[in-house]
């Protein structure tokens, strides 16, 4: 089960007129291929704390990366260090990632042929998966996707039992609540900026 890439796919099939925030998304990315790796054995949680295992290849690039991207010194890398670390740029990564391999296509717009468009997924077995995961309301894909502002909240919390999910997706909505105090800070600040040059 890839739950990142799983994740990507949802977000590309988001809603229409609901603004997934590429911030928020690629914290939420970072938070699932902790999960992906920990399922695949390349790492284990020791409270926060991301603890290498034996490097094997996963069969996806991505989560090779990640991987690879692992500190393996101690005292070892908290899981929201990761977060802002690896999701840095990452939903532009998986999105690219998808076009490469066939899950998702840009669209040409009406008016500029030779101008891409929206990526949107195509219809594939990974597009299936994705699809078939986020309608049986799967607690840990549908957490990351209400933390990535693609679906409303499900209240699927008292469904993660596992103290590692809990873990991961309580750091992901930390982060997601800092990068959005962030925005209105910056917002605030942006205002007042415009406001002083206008003389108010």
């Amino acid at each position: 089960m890839n739950t990142a890439r799983d994740l990507a796919i949802t977000a590309l099939d988001a809603p229409p007129g609901r603004s997934v925030e590429q911030g928020d998304l690629s914290l939420a990315l970072a938070g699932a291929e902790v999960l992906d790796l920990v399922e695949a054995g390349a790492l284990t949680l020791d409270d926060d704390r991301l603890v290498p295992g034996t490097a094997t290849a996963t069969g996806d690039r991505l989560l090779d990366e990640a991987a690879a991207a692992l500190l393996r010194k101690e005292p070892y890398e908290t899981v929201t260090d990761w977060l802002w670390r690896r999701g840095s740029g990452l939903a532009s990564a998986y999105v690219d990632d998808l076009e490469q391999t066939g899950p998702a296509t840009r669209g040409r717009g009406p008016r500029f042929p030779l101008r891409s468009g929206r990526t949107a997924p195509v219809e594939s077995p990974a597009r299936a998966r994705a699809e078939e995961r986020r309608a049986s309301g799967e607690p840990v894909l549908a957490a990351l996707a209400a933390a990535a502002g693609i679906d409303e909240p499900a209240g699927t919390a008292e469904d993660l039992t596992d103290d590692t999910v809990t873990t991961v997706l309580a750091a992901v909505g930390d982060a997601v609540m800092e990068l959005e105090a962030v925005r209105q800070r910056r917002s605030i600040e942006d205002s007042a900026f415009d406001n002083v040059w206008r003389g108010f």
